[in-house]
């Protein structure tokens, strides 16, 4: 490559949590440039989540965390050409591209529900991955076993 690699920018922690993770999430959730709108349907899900929660000890950022660890893929397919053919390559994944691909996922499949509100979504979305479940966590465990069924492939690595 003939330019220098990008620096990474650092991100400010979130004010109430303090935790740049979060920040990280409400900046892929943000639309048009709206931080605040992004960061009040955030919270007002974590608040949601608190009230769902039951009887658990953890806190709603923990079962945030907890689902966008369940939501991480591992392992991806990459198409890769050769001799004419094209084949899907199975890959690991770099660390800040599983928390990246694991916010997107959450965010788009909540947005995909049929709830009133997006903070009402984000919040059945987090407890349904949370729990192992709902379109986010199915889609993690379609990759992989994509991945599985061209693990022959494997020997063709970039």
């Amino acid at each position: 490559m003939r330019k220098t690699k990008a620096k990474k920018r650092p991100l400010l922690p979130d004010p109430k949590f303090n935790d740049q993770l979060v920040t990280r999430f409400v900046n892929n959730l943000m639309l048009d440039g709206k931080k605040s709108i992004a960061f009040k349907i955030f919270y007002d899900a974590l608040e949601i989540v608190e009230g769902k929660k039951g009887e658990t000890e953890k806190t709603a950022l923990e079962i945030w965390k907890d689902a966008l660890t369940n939501v991480m893929p591992h392992v991806e397919v990459r198409s890769r050409r050769v001799g004419g053919a094209n084949f899907q390559i199975p890959m690991p994944i770099r660390a800040d591209r599983k928390i990246s691909m694991a916010m997107k996922w959450l965010i788009l499949y909540s947005k995909k529900r049929n709830d009133k509100s997006m903070a009402l979504k984000l919040a059945n979305e987090v407890v349904a991955a949370s729990r192992e479940e709902g379109a986010a966590y199915k889609k993690k465990s379609d990759t992989h076993k994509m991945a599985e069924a061209n693990k022959a492939f494997s020997h063709f690595k970039f």
